[in-house]
């Protein structure tokens, strides 16, 4: 029996940090008044790293449990 792993692969976790990158810089944006540039920036960046999560198949790191029959 498979127990399953929440650990994902390193490009995985690339994605993810792209996407935390760009929603730490919408963020910044949003406070500093808000700057809609930077808030478009950021909203950018957080979309190619969904991009890149797609790209490198992130939702088949885990696996929980068996497939259903």
């Amino acid at each position: 029996m498979s127990t399953g792993s929440h650990a994902g692969r390193p490009k995985s976790w690339v994605a993810v940090a792209i996407i935390f990158v760009g929603f730490v810089i919408g963020g910044v944006g949003l406070v500093m008044g808000p700057d809609w540039v930077v808030f478009g920036a950021g909203a950018a960046v957080a979309v190619i790293g969904g991009i890149i999560a797609l790209a490198v198949d992130i939702m088949t790191d885990v696996v929980v449990d068996d497939p259903r029959q």
